[in-house]
């Protein structure tokens, strides 16, 4: 369904109807974003699927958004050569995609921008000047603005720089739950807050502080276990 939405908005963009292209590419991103999450859930990973979804959206959120901002720039008047400048984003989409797909660190956060998020920048800005002329649209008018905005997208896409992720399934929750029992666990042995792994210091030192007063109040006031094997010990001996 991702395929196919963004299909038909390639065609309808191709067309002048820069709005609906824009509503099939949000239906484009959910059917993405549910794709994802139920693979995820479900543990239904396989090779085709990633790269299915990664040709998916290479039209969806490459070809598609490179087409807006192309019909973009020839509807306020930007016609000849220039207008195709925009189309580097579908080339450096497709590198993104690639490189993800080999990339072992992005499993759980992006680095470098991703696909949807350059899509989403530029369908809203398409959508936004096709509905009536704004400041926004005096400002695609000048020629320089749109290709200079794709080739920006187009180096975010590519770049290193960490991104937030809003992938979310079946082993970030298992590892949620696994963190909270280790915390359970430390909390009831009293092990104090900087031996345990998963905590971070900062704002969280109070933890220790109060963690170390109960280990001295529990040397100074002994229990009364405590008590009572010390006694049978002098009764002994």
């Amino acid at each position: 369904m991702n395929l196919l939405s963004g299909s038909i908005g390639v065609i309808l963009c191709l067309g002048g109807n820069v709005r609906t292209a824009f509503l099939l590419m949000l239906a484009a991103a959910v059917f993405d974003f549910f794709d994802g999450l139920a693979a995820r859930m479900l543990g239904a990973y396989s090779d085709i699927g990633k790269e299915l979804d990664s040709l998916a959206d290479m039209v969806s959120f490459g070809v598609l958004p490179s087409v807006m901002l192309h019909e973009t720039m020839v509807l306020c008047g930007t016609a000849g050569w220039i207008s195709f400048l925009p189309l580097v984003l579908a080339v450096f989409s497709a590198l993104r995609l690639a490189k993800f797909n080999i990339d072992e660190r992005q499993h759980d956060s992006f680095i470098g921008l991703a696909t949807p998020a350059a899509a989403m920048i530029c369908g809203s800005l398409a959508y936004y000047v096709s509905l009536s002329d704004n400041w926004l649209t005096a400002l695609c008018a000048v020629p320089a603005t749109l290709p200079v905005l794709a080739f920006v997208l187009s180096l975010l896409l590519v770049s290193e720089i960490p991104m937030f992720s809003m992938k979310f399934g079946k082993k970030k929750a298992e590892s949620a739950v696994f963190k909270k029992r280790i915390a359970f666990h430390d909390h009831k042995n009293r092990i104090p807050v900087n031996r345990c792994p998963f905590s971070s210091p900062g704002p969280r030192s109070w933890r220790k502080l109060v963690d170390d007063s109960i280990h001295i109040l529990h040397r100074l006031h002994p229990s009364e276990r405590d008590c009572q094997s010390a006694l049978s010990e002098d009764r002994n001996t």
